[in-house]
Parts: C-alpha cells; structure tokens; sequence
C-alpha cells in the first residue's frame, strides 16, 4: 500500500500546486486588465495601480471570469465594447501565464 499512498499524496500535491498557480494567474491576469482599463479611464498611476487592486477583488465575489468582466465593463462605459474587454482578458491570461511562470522558474 505505500506505493498507492505515494502516488496519491504525489497526485494531490500536483493538484494543489496547480490550482494555486491557477489562482496566481488568473489574479495576475485581473492586475493587468485592470491596469489596461485604468489607462482607457485616463487614470494617474496611483489611481491606476488602486484601481487594479479593485478589479482583483471584483473577482472573489462569484466563481468565473463574469464579475471582473461585469466591473470592468460597467466602469468602462462606452469606452470599450464587450468584445473587446473579453479579447483582452483573453490576450493577459497569456500574458499574466508566461509572468507568473517566469517568476518561478
């Protein structure tokens, strides 16, 4: 049996260093658009950088991308259209990925 428990604390290992690299991701992905919309509002760099601490946490409120996009969008206006905003939360996850991974490795 300690083969079969090995390989199952090695799997859960896996798991949990994956969903936290996920997490890392995604919020650095959220920093970014944040950022990005920041400059679209007109915004100066500290107001920029709070700003993209507000779209990070617009993401604890329910689980999937819906509520950062839904803050974002709200406060964008008709300053960027749907397509948009979800193009570039698309483009930053690549982004926000290769940062992320750069940093650990």
């Amino acid at each position: 049996m300690s083969g079969f428990d090995d390989r199952a604390d090695a799997f859960e290992n896996k798991y949990a260093h994956d969903a936290e690299l996920q997490f890392k991701v995604e919020a650095r992905r959220n920093k970014l658009l944040g950022l990005w919309a920041a400059s679209l509002l007109g915004k100066s760099a500290d107001e920029a950088a709070a700003y993209a601490t507000e779209v990070v946490k617009s993401d604890f409120e329910e689980a999937g991308d819906e509520d950062v996009f839904r803050k974002v969008s709200s406060d964008l206006g008709d300053k960027a259209d749907e397509t948009t905003i979800r193009a570039q939360m698309a483009a930053l996850m690549g982004e926000a990925k290769t940062q992320v991974m750069g940093e650990i490795s």
